[in-house]
């Protein structure tokens, strides 16, 4: 079965917490800190698999995580960090985020990695916290969590050329007798229900690949049918052949196929509707209406487009159609589908609001990621913990934002759901 579309949820692994320890020895009366770091949780990966060309195992395996990395032990034993997640997908596969619908990242290369969530950072143990005032630190600090997100995957055709068109006008007919492709060929409407791909050699000994492109209906581009599964399939070609049936045998006119195919194309996306495109008259032989072909010719000259006039059944114009169209993608460089430098990595960091500081009833309440993971990494319980709570809560700027919120000596501050009252 071909599927080109899945959403799944993908989560980098914690970091594993610190260690609060001290040496215990047989003559070591009071040993120092020897707490070990916790490890680093493991990354989220997207590769290419050159083995694979469907999401299916996607349909039921929805959720995907690195390990987490371990926590640190007494003896100054560091955790080991978590093992990377390593996810398989086709060649062609684009992620979005699908909060933002943002891509992510393009897989459209051979051998391609990606790096899309990194794991969170393990804890400091109690060790780092020794000073020569604070010989005995009793706390440390945990790990991060890791990061979730959900993604869509799009499986789009890796294709220099598309053959686009209404149901039954050749397109499978074309690709047949120019590839080595064996697509299903029958006189009734969605033969073709997946995208078919085949290479495409000329007799100059020159090769691009080419897809047959299910029928597009009117709708299309509103998910009517399987309007924008089959949309999302050209757009990556350079260049559209449009198979228009001129003789008409289904008792549709020509021209308005061409501008009802192109009205669905500028609904999905203005990008693809300015794609170069050529129009080939297909099923020549049968023509019984001149006008048709004369209405066509019209068109293309209106629109400065190139026609070509063929018999996909019996070969005829093929081999010159082809030989230009070799020619032409020449001139035309491919598109990536995302820039480098804007693919997105998440990373714990880059969160937009770290924290929010709001006043409730009286009381200050302060919320946010970055109030979580503070909290997450201090005993409350300690008094040195507490200090050092202390100075997180200035050097990341919670502390000025209280002051700004107008907070006096003896207010009470409620820091993610922990309560306590202020001092300066």
């Amino acid at each position: 079965m071909f599927v080109d579309y899945a959403k799944i949820i993908i989560k980098s692994g914690d970091g594993g917490n610190g260690a609060t320890s001290f040496r215990r020895e047989k003559y070591v009366a009071a040993g120092g800190p020897d707490g070990g770091d916790g490890g680093n949780g493991g990354d989220v990966y997207f590769i290419v698999d050159p083995d694979s060309n469907t999401l299916i195992d996607f349909r039921f395996n929805k959720k995907f995580k690195a390990q987490n990395g371990e926590n640190g032990r007494g003896n100054n034993c560091y955790g080991k960090r978590g093992e990377d997640c390593y996810i398989k997908v086709p060649l062609g596969t684009v992620v979005k985020d699908f909060e933002t619908g943002k891509v992510i990242v393009d897989l459209s290369e051979k051998g391609q990695e990606e790096l899309v969530l990194k794991g969170g950072r393990g804890g400091k143990g109690n060790t780092h916290f020794a000073t020569s005032t604070r010989q005995v630190p009793n706390f440390s600090i945990d790990g991060e969590k890791g990061k979730q997100k959900e993604v869509i995957l799009e499986l789009k055709s890796l294709a220099d050329v598309g053959l686009i068109g209404f149901p039954n006008v050749g397109k499978s007919t074309i690709l047949s007798k120019v590839t080595a492709a064996t697509p299903k060929i029958a006189d009734y409407h969605f033969t073709t229900i997946d995208p078919n791909l085949g290479v495409v050699k000329t007799e100059y000994g020159d090769s691009f690949v080419m897809a047959d492109i299910p029928g597009i209906i009117e709708g299309a581009s509103e998910g009517v049918g399987l309007g924008i599964q089959f949309l999302r399939h050209i757009e990556r070609t350079r260049l559209l052949l449009h198979v228009i049936d001129v003789a008409g045998t289904e008792g549709r006119n020509p021209v308005d196929d061409f501008h009802k195919i192109n009205e669905e194309l500028k609904n999905y996306s203005e990008k693809l509707a300015g794609r170069k495109q050529m129009i080939v008259a297909n099923k020549i032989d049968s023509l019984q209406n001149e006008q048709n072909l004369k209405d066509l010719e019209k068109l293309a000259k209106e629109n400065h487009l190139e026609l070509y006039k063929i018999c996909a059944a019996t070969g005829e114009g093929l081999k010159e159609l082809f030989n230009h169209v070799s020619e032409v993608i020449k001139t035309l460089p491919k598109e990536e589908i995302v820039d480098v430098e804007d693919r997105m990595v998440y990373t714990l960091e880059e969160e937009e609001e770290p924290f929010t500081v709001e006043v409730v009833k009286g009381e200050f309440v302060v919320q946010g990621p970055a109030a979580e993971r503070i909290m997450r990494r201090v005993n409350v319980e300690d008094n040195e913990s507490f200090a050092y709570l202390q100075r997180s809560l200035k050097k990341i700027g919670i502390d000025d934002a209280l002051r700004a919120k107008g907070i006096k000596e003896g207010d009470t501050v409620i820091l993610v759901d922990w309560q306590f009252e202020w001092y300066d």
